[in-house]
C-alpha cells in the first residue's frame, strides 16, 4: 500500500510511523485507521440534478446547451443519452452520443 498524501498541505512526501503518518514537509500526523476508513469512502454515489442517483447503463437526457470545449458543436437540451458508464473525477458520466465520446458532468443531467 502506497502513503496517501498529505490532508493538510496534498503533498505526497508522506511515511509511516507507528500507527500514524507524518508528513516530512509540514510535520502534520494523522492515523492509519482515518486514511483506511477514508479510502473506504471514495465509492462515492453520483446523482443527477434532481437527485436521482444514477448508475451504469442508465439513460439521461441533458438539462441545458452545452458547449464543447476546443469546438464549435454544441450539445443541445432534451439530448436523451443511452448506457452511460460512471467514472471517477470531477466529471463523472462518460457517454457516447453522435458527435463522439463526451465526459459530462452529472449535474447537467436528468435521468430518463
Amino acid at each position: 500500500m502506497s502513503t496517501p498524501a498529505c490532508p493538510q498541505c496534498t503533498l505526497e512526501n508522506t511515511y509511516p510511523d507507528g500507527a500514524n503518518f507524518v508528513c516530512a514537509d509540514c510535520g502534520y500526523e494523522w492515523p492509519q485507521e482515518a486514511a483506511a476508513a477514508e479510502a473506504d469512502e471514495d465509492t462515492s454515489v453520483v446523482k443527477d440534478s434532481n437527485g436521482q442517483v444514477l448508475q451504469d447503463g442508465d439513460a439521461v437526457v441533458l438539462i441545458k446547451d452545452l458547449k464543447v470545449k476546443g469546438s464549435s458543436t454544441v450539445l443541445k437540451m432534451g439530448t436523451k443519452v443511452k448506457s452511460i458508464r460512471l467514472v471517477g473525477g470531477d466529471h463523472e458520466v462518460d457517454c457516447k452520443m453522435d458527435g463522439g465520446s463526451f465526459m459530462l458532468k452529472a449535474c447537467f443531467l436528468k435521468k430518463a
